[in-house]
């Protein structure tokens, strides 16, 4: 379980003063699926998801007020059970895709923790997964930007994590990669279950995807809407073209559209 219980995270400005960037957030996550947390950019998305995975500014207290729960435990650093995926998928590139998804495992927690023969045994089986196991022995040069982000993917899924933190993992694709990249993360999820965060400013990706809609204002970030979606996925087209779906993303929009301010994206 992940809670958020009264969080406000403030910075200081740099002429001086406070900068509220996110206000009172309250929240619960108990169980595996996917959780969007949409918003218009530069609102707080990042800095809420980096919180749940005790991601912790330099000379920041983080957060300023209230608390972040994992299993009750308050969580003020870097947790064994959650992994965070980012925009930028980070893979060494002197490194094979074998050796990137591997590499937690050099590390001195990873490497006590899981046994070297179970090692390389979830390793192949991440690679198979992700539709990579034919490109193991090849440098992230020599991969579309869609099968770096594959590899990202695998390092973090490798670590069989309790809880999935993704930072818009998808934005700097192409539509018909992030497409893609969406299928293959649905099939990931149901074969690898764990609760996922997702945090995305595009409202059909998290229709898309979506077990459970979280919609933040613009900053100060506060949860202006919170609903659930029972369609399996995946989602045809023909959902997204439901009275369902369009009734939901009219909610989506009326709500950041009451903020006034910021930028969100809806796919074509």
């Amino acid at each position: 379980m992940i809670e958020l219980d009264g969080v406000v995270q403030e910075y200081p400005k740099p002429g001086g003063g406070i900068l509220r960037v996110v206000d009172g957030i309250d929240l619960s996550l108990d169980k595996p699926g996917i959780t969007m947390l949409l918003g218009p950019s530069g609102c707080g998305k990042s800095t809420i998801l980096r919180m749940m995975g005790g991601v912790r500014p330099l000379n920041v207290v983080t957060p300023t007020q209230g608390e972040v729960r994992i299993d009750g435990e308050r969580c003020d650093g870097p947790h064994d059970d959650a992994v965070m995926v980012f925009q930028r998928y980070a893979n060494r590139p002197d490194l094979s895709v074998r050796e990137n998804v591997a590499f937690p495992f050099r590390l001195g927690l990873w490497r006590s923790k899981v046994p070297a023969s179970e090692q390389k045994e979830r390793v192949d089986r991440i690679l198979e997964q992700v539709g990579l196991a034919d490109k193991a022995e090849l440098r992230p040069a020599q991969l579309s930007g869609g099968q770096n982000q594959r590899v990202a993917l695998a390092r973090a899924l490798v670590l069989q994590p309790r809880i999935l933190l993704m930072d818009e993992p998808f934005g700097a694709l192409d539509a018909q990669t992030r497409e893609e990249m969406q299928e293959l993360l649905s099939d990931l999820i149901e074969a690898n279950p764990c609760v996922v965060v997702f945090v995305t400013h595009d409202v059909t990706e998290a229709l898309l995807l979506g077990d459970r809609v979280l919609v933040l204002s613009t900053q100060p970030a506060t949860i202006a809407d919170d609903f659930l979606i029972d369609e399996p996925r995946p989602r045809s087209a023909l959902w997204q073209r439901s009275t369902e779906a369009v009734e939901m993303e009219e909610r989506i929009l009326k709500q950041l559209h009451a903020s006034g301010k910021g930028q969100v994206r809806v796919s074509l």
